[in-house]
């Protein structure tokens, strides 16, 4: 590990910063200084994602703690490229996937609050293309196909918010990985999985939260997101598109082996795209979402720039879902995910765009706190109770990988022990 990896690791306070870079003022030898024990912790935070590193665990890792006041902790470790060995630095961007989908949430509910959208409001109100939705009913085996119906009931803006409207992903859904349709369903939407609010199912509801923020406010979704929350959050790294003189700060893709060992995708530019996906695409970097959890934790404003009000911020962190369980699947596409369990078996809720937790977690995340990832190991989470909010950012497939979970929950106590010290 190199001195500049060192550097830029474990930032608290400007004592610590100049300690860990070798610049505190020289101590007498002969006088024994104490450690303070927010450098402790910090340290031990360094030890933890050097150690995962070492071990291939991730090949290069970027990780932020923060509170509502600023940072407790940034960290960078490994390589951005290990092929070209390109050490990861702090402001290193990567693809976020799933973690767009609170950013387009978060802008369905600006629209909400503005008056121009509905929140019981029907979907097809905004999106007519949903009145042709239809429901999987069953599998003609004899034929070889699928037994489609309407839905009893149209879906609501609210059920895309919170993954209860049918829609599923193909990894996440046998069904719809195996989903055929027939010439004369082509134009049919969907298909859905189940009748809108009767169950919940991890899927492209947040696609079409996308397409409604277009639709609805007259602008397409990066020039929404640049003038309505980024600008205003000061997260001028994020965007669907990255600047080719940055791209040298992506990190590069790898997949994990069946020998547990990780093997890095062949680097390439990046195409310049000009259709958005509310439900992934996004290119971000760790100091850029801690401001977007930042603004969660301080009731919907950063910096004297409110982005929603705190009533919305407490409204989208409520259990939206009753007691329909949410936030896990069963993989349907084991290349693309693993079988995925955040919360303790049927302890996960939805709120307005993210996971809900029922439980304290013993050393960890309270109850209430809001939490989700993305599709390459990238995780976050936001626990207004203890005013404390991290994220952990890999490029490592596939998602649900134990390895960068074992890391993620390391660093989440991690978190909790130096918020502790610290205050």
């Amino acid at each position: 590990m190199t001195s500049k990896n060192i550097c830029i690791s474990g930032v608290i306070a400007v004592s610590v910063f100049f300690t860990a870079c070798g610049n505190a003022v020289n101590e007498p030898r002969d006088r024994e200084v104490p450690v303070p024990p927010s450098e402790v912790a910090t340290e031990q935070m360094d030890e933890l994602l050097k150690g995962a590193v070492g071990r291939q665990d991730v090949l290069g890792v970027v990780a932020m703690a923060v509170d509502k006041n600023g940072v407790l902790y940034r960290g960078a470790f490994g390589t951005a490229d290990d092929v070209h060995d390109m050490p990861i630095r702090t402001d290193a961007i990567f693809r976020i996937a799933s973690m767009t989908k609170p950013v387009t949430s978060v802008a369905v509910m600006q629209l909400v609050e503005r008056g121009d959208v509905l929140l019981d409001g029907l979907a097809a109100e905004y999106l007519p293309e949903l009145s042709k939705v239809k429901v999987v009913e069953g599998f003609d085996a004899e034929n070889g196909t699928y037994l489609l119906r309407p839905p009893e009931t149209a879906i609501t803006v609210q059920q895309l918010l919170t993954h209860t409207s049918g829609f599923g992903y193909a990894f996440t859904s046998s069904t719809l990985r195996d989903y055929q349709p027939e010439a004369e369903d082509v134009d049919v939407v969907g298909p859905l999985l189940f009748d809108p609010g009767t169950a919940w199912q991890y899927g492209t509801s947040t696609d079409w939260l996308g397409r409604l923020v277009e639709r609805v406010s007259g602008q397409d979704l990066d020039t929404y997101f640049r003038e309505h929350i980024f600008a205003p959050l000061q997260m001028l790294n994020t965007g669907f598109n990255v600047p080719e003189s940055s791209w040298a700060r992506i990190a590069t893709l790898a997949h994990r082996q069946p020998t547990g060992t990780l093997f890095q995708d062949v680097r390439e530019d990046l195409s310049v795209v000009a259709t958005y996906s509310g439900g992934g695409g996004l290119l971000s970097t760790a100091d850029d979402y801690a401001r977007f959890m930042r603004m969660w934790l301080n009731g919907g404003m950063l910096d004297g720039r409110r982005v929603l009000s705190a009533e919305t911020i407490a409204l989208m962190a409520e259990n939206h879902i009753g007691d329909l369980a949410a936030g896990g699947w069963v993989s349907a596409q084991p290349d693309r995910s693993n079988d995925f369990k955040p919360t303790a078996e049927g302890r996960g809720r939805w709120g307005l765009g993210f996971l809900v937790n029922l439980d304290d977690e013993p050393d960890r995340r309270m109850a209430g706190s809001l939490a989700w990832a993305g599709l390459y190991n990238t995780y976050f989470w936001i626990d207004p109770s203890s005013d404390v909010a991290g994220v952990l950012l890999t490029q490592v497939l596939p998602f649900g990988d134990p390895q960068v979970l074992s890391v993620f929950e390391e660093f989440e106590r991690a978190t909790y022990s130096l918020a502790e010290v610290v205050r």
